[in-house]
């Protein structure tokens, strides 16, 4: 029986958000206790507690909000809860040890991401772009789309004039001066005929050059998939995360910078949809999703505001240029500040996505 695709979105969205949710915490978690802190609580998720359990001095709990978690460490926010203990306290440890803690989480969220395009690359190997006439995608509202090409088809001619590749066929539409172009397409072996009519865009970078149009029907190359050892694999994953990580920090600077709209924002109901989507393409694609998931929530999260590790790794920054702690009420109203922002933040992807699914 098939599953159907609302409970595939909702699963794959748990896992995908389980899974980034504990890398990030673990990080935290694993660095505390090598330096010797106390970790009291280790929870995915916040809120009320649904399931808890104590092993050693640890409380691993799952709570009832899953849009985050947390690690609880002795000290952390009550000053005085230091003195039972001091050397194991958050507070009392030095400042290079308490930046290593924080910084463990966004860390570990880039590890997770570098090994998960490793397994990638090692498991199906490198998507490169195909050389044959084939619909790799379709841009929405496209004269592609109009004409109901999809991806996978083969154009096996244009106006009966056979395509043996892919820059023969992207030539052709090029060439065409944005008349009706008769397409023979070959669509899981069975051939058939559509028109298709280019519309003059802008070609970008990739087409006749920044700034320049060309007549395009909105298509993309197929890709395939070549295998790779384990040191291309490792070298690949490496730059691949280093290029998602530039992609997610450029995009955000151009937000700050008005060059994109706010409205670009998703939040926890188009990553849902994302994920849906991705499970359902197949586990190569979730795990690319998760590997990229995992990039923003790094960069995310190193953002110098307070609440998140980047403002706690800025106050103490701080601190270490005073060459003093911060005083406790400073500290208090700057988390104030941050979880204010965070939670407008929130408010607003959450109407970016209710908008997105009202206007379809």
């Amino acid at each position: 029986m098939a599953i159907p695709g609302p409970l595939i979105t909702m699963l794959a969205f748990v896992v995908a958000l389980g899974i980034l949710v504990f890398v990030h915490e673990l990080g935290h978690f694993t660095v505390a206790k090598r330096l010797g802190v106390k970790v009291l609580r280790f929870s995915i998720g916040f809120g009320p507690m649904l399931f808890a359990r104590k092993r050693g001095e640890t409380e691993y709990a799952l709570s009832a909000m899953p849009l985050g978690g947390y690690v609880k460490m002795l000290g952390e926010e009550d000053e005085e809860e230091a003195l039972a203990e001091p050397e194991r306290a958050f507070a009392t440890q030095s400042l290079p040890r308490r930046s290593a803690i924080v910084a463990a989480g966004p860390v570990m969220n880039f590890v997770f991401a570098f090994l998960a395009y490793a397994l990638l690359f090692l498991w199906v190997g490198v998507e490169v772009p195909s050389t044959e006439p084939r619909v790799g995608g379709v841009a929405a509202g496209s004269p592609a789309e109009q004409a109901g090409l999809r991806a996978g088809d083969r154009v096996v001619a244009v106006e009966g004039q056979p395509m043996a590749t892919w820059e023969g066929l992207a030539q052709t539409v090029r060439d065409s001066q944005g008349r009706p172009l008769a397409l023979t397409i070959d669509r899981d072996g069975t051939p058939f005929t559509i028109t298709v009519t280019p519309k003059l865009r802008d070609a970008g970078p990739a087409g006749d050059g920044p700034g320049k149009q060309a007549y395009l029907i909105g298509i993309e190359a197929w890709r395939d998939w070549n295998r790779v050892g384990p040191l291309q694999a490792i070298g690949l994953a490496g730059r691949q995360t280093a290029i998602a990580s530039f992609m997610v920090g450029q995009g955000l600077l151009q937000m700050v910078q008005g060059r994109v709209p706010l409205r670009e924002l998703g939040g926890p109901i188009a990553i849902a949809q994302a994920a849906g989507q991705q499970a359902r393409a197949g586990a190569r694609y979730f795990l690319s999703m998760l590997a990229f998931l995992s990039i923003n929530l790094g960069v995310l999260n190193l953002l110098p505001i307070p609440a998140l590790d980047g403002g706690h790794l800025a106050l103490f920054a701080v601190e270490g240029a005073l060459g003093r702690p911060l005083r406790q009420k400073h500290r208090e109203l700057a988390q104030q500040v941050g979880l204010l922002l965070l939670l407008s933040l929130m408010v607003f992807v959450f109407y970016n996505d209710i908008h997105r699914l009202v206007q379809g």
